[in-house]
C-alpha cells in the first residue's frame, strides 16, 4: 500500500514461473494492483487470475521495454533467473538484474523484492556452485542499486511444482535403494512455499531504510538423506535404504539425478551441484518485519503433507487435468510443467460413435455387474480373483441398481466418485494397487456435432512398485482399454439399431 492507504501497483517479473504464478493471487488478495511482465504474454492466458491483472510484454534484459513496464510501479518483484538455460546463464542473470535495478531507479520504484538462494557462510564466492553464485551476485546488484531492496534467501522450497521438491519427490518414490554421494549428509533448512509467499508479500511493506538480505527457512534443519527418509514416511512409502559412496563427485551424481527423475536435466544438474554446500539460516530477522503467525514457519512434515494433499484427495485426477483454481499455494497448478505434481500415468481412448449421446450414456451408466466391462472378460475375472487373493474386494460386489448409478455406489472393485448424466462417469479403483487409479468415461459431441466417446484411465504410482506395476500392465492396455472403448461404442450403436 502507498503512504496514503491506496493500493500500490506491484510489478511481478517471472509471473509464469513457479513462485511468480503463486505470488500473484496472494498479492491480489492483499489488495495490491498487479502488473505482470512476460516476454511472451500468451503464456499467461491459462492462469486463473489473468483477468485480474495487467499484462505487459517486456524482456528484463532490454532497458526500453523494462523501463516502460516500470512506469507507475510502487514495488517490483524480481523472480527471474536463467537456471536451465545452459551455459552463459550467469551473464544473462547479471545483465537482467542491472537493467531492472537501473530502470526501477529511473521510474521511482520504492522497493525491489528478490527471492534468491541461501548461501553458506564462510565459503568463498569462487567455491560456490554456479547456481548459488549467480543468485548471490544478483542479490548484491540490487543491494548496491539506488532502490532499497529486500533480498530473501531460501534453500529447498517445499511445495508441489518446486523443482527442488520435485527432485526430492521423484528420487524418494522411484528408488527404494539408493547409492548416493557423501554430500547427502550436508545440512539443509527447507521452507514451505506458503511461508515463502508470506514473506514475499510482507516484504512490500518494509520501511524505506531497510536494504538488506534476510535468511528464510522452516523451523527444522535436516540432511538431504533425512529429508528423503521423512518424505518416505509422510508419503507412506517403505523405509528407504541409502548407501553413501564417499568418492562420488557432485557433477556425475547430478547427471544421474537428471536421468532418474523427470525434472529436466538442465534444472536438475545445477540444483544437485548446489547440494554440496550446507545451507542453513543464520538469522531470522525477517520476523521483525513480517511477523510469524501461530503455527509458522510450517514444519517440514506438514509442508510435505500439504504438497501431497491433492494426491491423497479422491478427485486428484480432475484437479490435475482442469483449470480449476488451486486450493492453496502448495497444490499443483494446471500451468505447472508436466514433470511437476508427481507421476500420473494416463491411457486415453477416443471413438466417434454413430448414435446419440443419450444412447451412448445408457451403455456407460450400465457398465459393470451383469453387463461386464466390455473387453477381455477373462482378464477382468483374473484381476478380480487376484484382488480377492490379496485381501481386496474383487469383482463380487456387482451393482446396487442394474440401470442407474449414483455417487458413492460400489461397482465391482470400483466406486462411483462422480457422475454427471449424460456426460461423465468417474470411477475410483478400490482393488489392491500400489497407487491410486481412476477410470473416466465421457459422452460428448465434437465440433461437427457427432457423438464422441472419450475414455481415460489414470494411475498415480506409489513408490517404485507402483511404477513397475504400470509398466508391467501397460502392454495389455490396447487389448483391455482399447477393446473396452470399441465395444462400448458398438453396444451403443447396436442399441440404437435395435430401437429403430
Amino acid at each position: 500500500m502507498k503512504s496514503d492507504g491506496t493500493p500500490g501497483l506491484v510489478l511481478v517479473t517471472g509471473a509464469t514461473g513457479y513462485i511468480g504464478g503463486r505470488l500473484v493471487p496472494e498479492l491480489l488478495d492483499a489488495g495490491y494492483r498487479v502488473r505482470c511482465v512476460a516476454r511472451t504474454p500468451e503464456k499467461l492466458r491459462d492462469y486463473p487470475w489473468v483477468d485480474r491483472v495487467e499484462v505487459v510484454r517486456a524482456d528484463v534484459t532490454d532497458a526500453a521495454s523494462t523501463g516502460a513496464a516500470m512506469r507507475g510501479v510502487d514495488i517490483a518483484y524480481y523472480l527471474v533467473h536463467s537456471l536451465g538455460a545452459g551455459r552463459g546463464f550467469e551473464e544473462t542473470d547479471r545483465t537482467a538484474a542491472r537493467v531492472v535495478a537501473g530502470q526501477a531507479a529511473k521510474a521511482g520504484v520504492r522497493r525491489i523484492v528478490y527471492l534468491g538462494g541461501l548461501t553458506p557462510v564462510g565459503v568463498p564466492e569462487r567455491e560456490l556452485s554456479p547456481h548459488l553464485r549467480s543468485r548471490a551476485e544478483v542479490g548484491e546488484i540490487f543491494l548496491r542499486s539506488d532502490v532499497p531492496a529486500t533480498v530473501l534467501r531460501a534453500a529447498v522450497i517445499i511445495g508441489s511444482g518446486s523443482a527442488s521438491f520435485e527432485m526430492l519427490r521423484h528420487l524418494t518414490e522411484r528408488l527404494p535403494v539408493m547409492i548416493t554421494p557423501s554430500w547427502l549428509s550436508n545440512r539443509i533448512q527447507p521452507i514451505a512455499v506458503r511461508d515463502v509467499l508470506r514473506y514475499l508479500v510482507g516484504s512490500a511493506r518494509m520501511p524505506a531504510e531497510v536494504n538488506r538480505t534476510f535468511d528464510i527457512g522452516g523451523p527444522e534443519v535436516f540432511t538431504y538423506e533425512q529429508m528423503m527418509r521423512r518424505y518416505a514416511e509422510v508419503a507412506g512409502l517403505p523405509h528407504r535404504l541409502i548407501l553413501r559412496v564417499p568418492m562420488l563427485p557432485p557433477r556425475p551424481s547430478s547427471h544421474w539425478i537428471g536421468l532418474v527423475t523427470p525434472v529436466p536435466r538442465a534444472l536438475a544438474r545445477p540444483l544437485a551441484e548446489s547440494l554440496r554446500h550446507e545451507v542453513v539460516c543464520h538469522e531470522h530477522d525477517i520476523a521483525g518485519f513480517v511477523p510469524d503467525p501461530p503455527g509458522t514457519p510450517i514444519p517440514f512434515d506438514t509442508a510435505i503433507a500439504l504438497a501431497l494433499r491433492r494426491i491423497k484427495e479422491a478427485n486428484v485426477a480432475t484437479r490435475w487435468s482442469s483449470a480449476a483454481l488451486p486450493g492453496a499455494p502448495s497444490d499443483p497448478l494446471p500451468t505447472d510443467p508436466d514433470w511437476a505434481g508427481g507421476s500420473l500415468y494416463t491411457d486415453r481412448r477416443e471413438i466417434i460413435v454413430d448414435t446419440s449421446r443419450e444412447a451412448l450414456w445408457q451403455v456407460i451408466e450400465g457398465i459393470g455387474g451383469e453387463n461386464g466391462w466390455y473387453s477381455f472378460p477373462l482378464a477382468w475375472a483374473v484381476r478380480g480373483w487376484l484382488d480377492r487373493l490379496t485381501g481386496g474386494v474383487g469383482l463380487h460386489r456387482g451393482r446396487r441398481d442394474a440401470a442407474r448409478l449414483r455417487v458413492g455406489d460400489s461397482l465391482d472393485f470400483w466406486r462411483v466418485e462422480e457422475i454427471a448424466p449424460p456426460r461423465l462417469l468417474r470411477l475410483r479403483a478400490e482393488m489392491r494397487l500400489p497407487g491410486l487409479a481412476w477410470l473416466e468415461m465421457h459422452a460428448d459431441r465434437d465440433a461437427d456435432g457427432r457423438t464422441r466417446y472419450h475414455q481415460r484411465a489414470l494411475f498415480h504410482p506409489r513408490g517404485l512398485l507402483g511404477h513397475l506395476y504400470w509398466w508391467s500392465v501397460s502392454p495389455f492396455h490396447a487389448v483391455v482399454f482399447g477393446g473396452m472403448a470399441r465395444n462400448i461404442a458398438r453396444a451403443a450403436e447396436r442399441a440404437r439399431a435395435g430401437s429403430a
